[in-house]
């Protein structure tokens, strides 16, 4: 797995001072029973910017996303949109719109009908409206589909929908929670590009939670990982993949060897090849998934390694369960770990 979205030039880039789109200043949520769902937490997301917020379930991901929302109140603690305090405003006076898993289109809207009704809500005029709700459409490509009913599209046109009628009057940012969760492999994919596309276009601050790491490190110029209600590393999704923080973010950000005390990712190790590092083990597992193969070495003493092997010409030859096999790698892509506090 490697991190596949490199943030896009933009004019806030040049002007790091600028007021963030959202900052959080030492935001609690505890819940009923003492429970706390995020512990002090201080977060900016800038103008512009894609985050995402990663995280296992319980993290309290969706719980900072419902902050940021208006649909939770912090225990403690300040949300503030483009400076201003918003910690207890109700939803519907914050310049934020959030996109669900479910869509929640109103089957008996149009397309176009579900796209115009925030701004039919705001009493913006029919003409006016309309010529907004086709320019969101065509944003995410479904102008052609207006006249149809939501039953009518696919899944992933529905979420098309959703979204251009969560941008159709350019709120400051957009909430996405779990977004993609109910489409299926291939669609999922084809809409983390679509999705980076259209708020690289739009130009809107877009923060989306997700417990898929591919997901995470596709779509975002920074990614945030969540555990037991406070961050464990925040940073371009390269820095979060390659230079992770803490044991906790290299075992859940991809696959984590941990050696010695290191950790070495799986495609970082070579089977018999020459790398100034070894040890020797035995296969115990294969698992073939079309491009690569992964395979699980047991050591000696017990540890079990995952090393990732390329499929193809000039593939390394895949060993037999069971074959003893030595595996090397370069001390440079060892990652030093620690505990996080």
């Amino acid at each position: 797995m490697a991190p596949g979205r490199t943030a896009p030039a933009r004019a806030t880039d040049a002007a790091p001072t600028r007021t963030p789109a959202i900052s959080l200043r030492g935001v609690r949520k505890e819940f009923a029973g003492g429970v706390v769902a995020v512990q002090s937490l201080d977060l900016d997301v800038a103008e512009g910017e894609f985050v995402t917020l990663l995280g296992p379930s319980g993290s309290g991901k969706t719980t900072v996303l419902r902050m940021i929302a208006g649909f939770e109140a912090p225990t403690a603690g300040t949300v503030l949109l483009r400076g201003e305090d918003v910690t207890a405003a109700p939803p519907f006076e914050r310049d934020v719109h959030t996109v669900f898993q479910d869509y929640a289109l109103f089957p008996h809207l149009s397309v176009l009908g579900n796209v115009e009704y925030p701004l039919r809500i705001a009493g913006v005029g029919k003409a006016q409206r309309r010529e907004q709700a086709r320019a969101a459409l065509a944003t995410v490509r479904l102008e052609a589909m207006a006249d149809r009913a939501p039953t009518a599209l696919s899944g992933g046109q529905r979420q098309r929908v959703a979204l251009a009628r969560a941008l159709v009057d350019q709120p400051a940012v957009l909430l996405l929670d779990e977004p993609l969760g109910a489409l299926d492999l291939k669609l999922r994919e084809q809409m983390q590009i679509e999705l980076a596309g259209i708020q690289r276009d739009s130009g809107i601050t877009f923060v989306l939670v997700t417990h898929d790491q591919d997901e995470a490190l596709t779509l975002a110029d920074r990614v945030v990982v969540f555990n037991d209600g406070r961050v464990e590393q925040a940073g371009p999704p390269t820095e979060v993949y390659e230079r992770p923080a803490s044991a906790f973010v290299a075992g859940f950000v991809g696959t984590s060897n941990i050696i010695d005390g290191v950790s070495v990712r799986p495609e970082k190790i070579s089977m018999g090849g020459e790398g100034p590092r070894g040890v020797e083990g035995t296969v115990d597992e294969l698992v073939y998934t079309g491009a690569t193969t992964r395979c699980v070495v047991t050591l000696d003493d017990g540890t079990a390694l995952s090393v990732l092997l390329l499929n193809g010409a000039g593939a390394t030859t895949v060993p037999a369960r069971g074959e003893r096999v030595r595996l090397t790698w370069h001390p440079e892509h060892e990652i030093q770990l620690k505990e996080a506090p």
